[in-house]
């Protein structure tokens, strides 16, 4: 099904969770150091990205729809980095402050093309930051066709049964990229996006496909989902509604990086639906989406001439 980019311009998705600022030093490795073996990184470049649900947003902002973004920062210098990079993308950009909070700063070292290190900088915000997230996502849901809830397990989301229970009742479509086991606090969503992994953590393993269509039906019955959205990697994606299943391969291309491909896939899949698709037919469009983005470096995004040029 095809959607026009003046369909998407009017799409408004509130993304809300775990912000995140991605930082890259890029350099050249010519050495061991002699202190340890480890090899020594002269550092020519710095970047910084977008992370995490900030990330997400970025996603649909690229592609064409109204992002704004929901999350709690600290009051320090990433916290206003990551502000300043948001609003240059043209993302309403609403974070809530809390000054015992370390920003989320994910510093990848990369030598020879290559990640050599990850150093993650984290803490957990506090109760009044979130509270005062809640009331700001009270004020500005309305305004959006649909929510996506981007969960890092950082600590961010730990309202979210409230607010999707908000949402939910104001007949909005609420999409949620989920963390850890504990699925009950998403009971209500539109559709939920796990990976294979991350669908094991909760129903366990599974055999072959009817022992996971059996685990899905029962999974979205008891969390009364609309729609669970397994992606399955190199296996594609395969999508469980009332309807029954269904499934696309994933879409054959060199895999470069998968950094944020499951940020690009719900970012795709939510502005198609704030757009008026529903999950199961924007689904071929999202797998697309992340086929695209894994052939480019660390946290991307995808364009409409991308997508449907």
């Amino acid at each position: 099904m095809k959607i026009s980019k003046q369909q998407l311009a009017k799409a408004r998705v509130l993304v809300v969770g775990d912000a995140m600022l991605d930082r890259y030093w890029h350099g050249a490795v010519d050495r061991i150091s002699p202190e340890a073996p480890v090899p020594v990184v002269k550092v020519s470049r710095e970047e910084e990205r977008i992370g995490a649900a900030a990330n997400v947003a970025y996603n649909v902002a690229t592609l064409g729809g109204q992002a704004t973004f929901l999350g709690v920062v600290g009051d320090d210098e990433p916290g206003r980095r990551l502000e300043a990079l948001l609003r240059a993308t043209g993302i309403e950009t609403h974070l809530k402050r809390d000054p015992g909070l370390r920003t989320t700063v994910k510093l990848r070292v990369i030598g020879r093309h290559q990640q050599l290190l990850r150093m993650d900088f984290e803490s957990e915000p506090d109760h009044e930051a979130l509270a005062s997230q809640t009331e700001a996502f009270a004020r500005l849901m309305p305004q959006h066709d649909a929510v996506l809830f981007s969960d890092y397990g950082k600590g961010g989301l730990a309202h979210i049964t409230a607010m999707i229970e908000q949402a939910r009742a104001a007949r909005k479509a609420v999409l949620i990229d989920p963390k850890g086991s504990d699925y009950l606090r998403y009971a209500g969503a539109t559709v939920i996006t796990p990976n294979r992994s991350e669908l094991q953590q909760v129903v366990g393993a599974w055999r072959n496909d009817d022992e996971l269509a059996a685990k899905a039906r029962q999974l979205r019955e008891s969390l009364r989902l609309d729609a669970l959205l397994v992606t399955l990697g190199e296996d594609g994606m395969t999508l469980f509604d009332a309807q029954g299943q269904a499934h696309v391969q994933a879409q054959a291309r060199e895999v470069f990086d998968v950094t944020g491909a499951g940020d690009t896939v719900i970012a795709t899949l939510a502005a198609l639906v704030a757009a008026g698709l529903s999950p199961r037919d924007a689904m071929p469009l999202a797998n697309k989406a992340g086929g695209i983005v894994v052939g480019k470096f660390g946290t991307a995004t995808v364009s409409y001439e991308e997508l449907l040029g």
